[in-house]
């Protein structure tokens, strides 16, 4: 890793352990919270790469389990993949990413209570579709957001069940949770990448220019063809 790589991780994060204290909502089922690192976390696969951004996504979560003392249980180690699966699908160009959302649907639909809550799992064919418009910002953002929900809500199933009942009554929260964490993305990547840019005319932060991403600055371009 270059030592730009190594300066933007430390940066993302302080900033990732800082978000990771801000509560946004409780997880259905379980004593936790979502927080502002949903908005953030994903992002960091931009800057760095899918790979580091996976890296730095797990080190963030596993600091935050330390300096928290929070108990390492089985809800908490299995919320890592999520996370480090959406860094990675943001940093990632290509689309057959979107093979991510099918296989998710079909593993869903395998397990019996699944079965019965066949409709939750079809609300992954829209980042599937997404996925497809992955240079826009808000397509990228809502696909990260998802492809966490999609390996989470499979995992969830697998671990804990619940009801199909509940799994349903889960849909409409779902677009409403899923909307907020695309809108928080997008704005977090963009005023990141914006803060970022005018940063860098800092001589102390300079060699960091190679890493803002021209397409995501505040533009009549941007808004046109990468919003």
């Amino acid at each position: 890793m270059d030592k730009r790589k190594i300066l933007f991780s430390i940066i993302f994060i302080v900033l990732g352990l800082i978000a990771f204290q801000v509560s946004i909502d409780r997880i259905v089922g379980s004593n936790q919270n979502f927080t502002l690192f949903e908005f953030l976390g994903p992002i960091g696969g931009m800057f760095l790469g899918p790979v580091l951004g996976a890296i730095s996504a797990f080190f963030v979560r596993a600091l935050n389990l330390i300096i928290a003392r929070q108990p390492l249980d089985f809800l908490t180690i299995i919320r890592f993949l999520p996370a480090m699966l959406a860094a990675a699908y943001f940093g990632l160009k290509q689309k057959k990413t979107a093979i991510i959302f099918p296989v998710c649907i079909i593993l869903f639909l395998l397990n019996p209570i699944g079965r019965q809550a066949w409709m939750y799992p079809l609300i992954w064919l829209i980042p599937f579709i997404a996925t497809f418009g992955k240079k826009r910002l808000i397509f990228n953002s809502l696909g990260a957001t998802f492809c966490a929900h999609a390996v989470g809500s499979v995992i969830f199933l697998y671990s804990f069940g619940l009801t199909p009942a509940i799994w349903m009554a889960l849909i409409p929260v779902v677009f409403m949770e899923r909307g907020l964490f695309t809108l928080g993305i997008w704005l977090s990547c963009l005023v990141f990448n914006t803060v970022l840019d005018k940063l860098t005319n800092l001589k102390i932060v300079s060699s960091l220019k190679p890493l803002v991403n021209q397409n995501y600055l505040v533009s009549a371009k941007f808004f046109k063809q990468f919003a």
